[in-house]
């Protein structure tokens, strides 16, 4: 663990998180990480709350992309195929 992130744990017993849970969460959403003992070794961690990222639904640009008669020509294909590739402009 750098030692940046180090800095800003805080160890606490279960006695004191019990009656300071609400300072605990305020520490945790500033970004404190807050870990509890037991006999002094830790079985918890308190953190800040990370909502998961929305996975975008299939459909979701529909109406909003436009396909040119020409996306799908050789001339393309060969433009794709020299990035694929690394060629320069060039080397074709």
């Amino acid at each position: 663990m750098p030692l940046a992130k180090l800095a800003k744990v805080k160890y606490v017993n279960t006695h004191e998180a019990k009656t300071q849970l609400s300072k605990l969460i305020a520490a945790a959403r500033a970004g404190e990480e807050i870990v509890i003992c037991q006999a002094g070794k830790p079985v918890a961690r308190l953190t800040a709350f990370e909502p998961a990222r929305k996975i975008p639904r299939l459909g979701t640009f529909e109406g909003l992309v436009e396909l040119r008669p020409s996306w799908d020509s050789e001339e393309t294909d060969s433009e794709i195929q020299a990035l694929m590739l690394g060629e320069d402009s060039e080397d074709r």
